[in-house]
């Protein structure tokens, strides 16, 4: 049999493995139902670890010269059998998880199962040739993929605190880069991103509603590590789900305060934010519980949120200053 024919028996036995792991893998679309037994996360680890050592004797057999068919073969089935039972230990995982834990349960047995096929598609494409540059780097990707098991959230609610903590780092940046901003410079030539004393005004109040939605965010971390596995899990999605919506739109008001200003978007995003705050305050009352820091924290940022509508809605609009300005000679 010559090289060629080997390699598309080979590539014949791989596609027919592929197919079926793809096939498993839709496992994972759904958690597993809650009257299934629940498997151990370890268990998953100590899996991936046998998936690194598989990785390890694909780059052997790639790089210590032109192996039999047959051996090359049985390494791709016993390979993939691994695979299958690895999605399988990570499906009986998700019983119990909630959306944020399941989702990344199924994100981490994807890039474990994406990195090992590439690695077995490009051994198979380079059997019998000298061009196995790739084949190192693409078993490191298995590693790290395998690796990355051992820093799964296990519970729900941690996998809930690293998504809020998340935002609180995104609103964070958001609140350095408006400190950054300058008023405008006595010259009539300044730098487009400076600021008129009005505009100044508008962006003190912004820091102060983004200074306590970085509070907030922070007391809902807080609030979620406590609760532990106590709470019911909806409740813990629901107030994540409400402090993702509210760190977008801090987002989009932080971008609105650089000049130049846009004043009904601004209002617009304050707006939804007072709602977002208003239903995460509703989140916490749902889960019975009167935890002081979180529910001061929403107040304090429901309150500067009031605060800066009333500005952006008086009469003295800086809008119609600055348009005033404009038409000015």
């Amino acid at each position: 049999m010559g090289k060629a024919a080997k390699r598309e028996r080979l590539f014949r036995s791989f596609n027919s493995h592929a197919q079926s792991i793809h096939e498993t893998f839709h496992l994972l679309d759904q958690p597993a139902a809650a009257s299934l037994e629940k498997t151990d996360w370890s268990e998953v680890m100590k899996l991936g670890d046998e998936i690194s050592k598989q990785a390890t004797i694909s780059g052997m057999l790639s790089t210590g010269g032109t192996s039999e068919v047959k051996e090359m073969e049985d390494h791709i089935g016993a390979f993939c059998n691994m695979l299958q039972g690895f999605l399988l230990l990570c499906q009986g995982s998700t019983v119990g998880a909630g959306p944020t834990l399941h989702a990344s349960i199924r994100a981490l047995a994807k890039q474990v199962i994406d990195q090992s096929l590439s690695l077995l598609r490009e051994t198979v494409s380079s059997y019998a040739s000298k061009k196995r540059t790739s084949i190192p780097r693409l078993s490191g990707s298995v590693w790290e993929a395998c690796a990355a098991l051992k820093r799964a959230p296990t519970t729900n609610s941690i996998a809930i605190g690293r998504a809020l903590t998340q935002v609180a780092v995104s609103v964070k940046d958001v609140l350095r880069e408006l400190k950054g901003l300058r008023p405008a410079a006595t010259d009539p030539v300044g730098d487009d991103d400076e600021l008129s004393p009005e505009e100044m005004e508008v962006a003190r109040l912004a820091i102060g509603v983004v200074s306590d939605a970085l509070v907030a965010a922070k007391e809902a971390v807080r609030f979620v590590a406590a609760a532990g596995e106590g709470r019911r899990v909806e409740l813990l999605e629901g107030l994540l789900r409400s402090i993702q919506a509210a760190g977008a739109q801090v987002d989009e008001l932080g971008a609105c305060v650089f000049p130049p200003q846009e004043i009904p978007q601004m209002a617009a995003a304050a707006a939804e934010l007072l709602r977002l705050a208003a239903e995460a305050q509703e989140e916490v009352r749902a889960a019975a519980s009167d935890d002081d820091g979180l529910v001061g924290s929403l107040e304090a940022f429901r309150g500067s949120l009031r605060t800066f509508q009333s500005t952006l809605s008086s009469p003295d609009d800086t809008s119609v200053e600055r348009e005033m300005r404009g038409l000015s000679l």
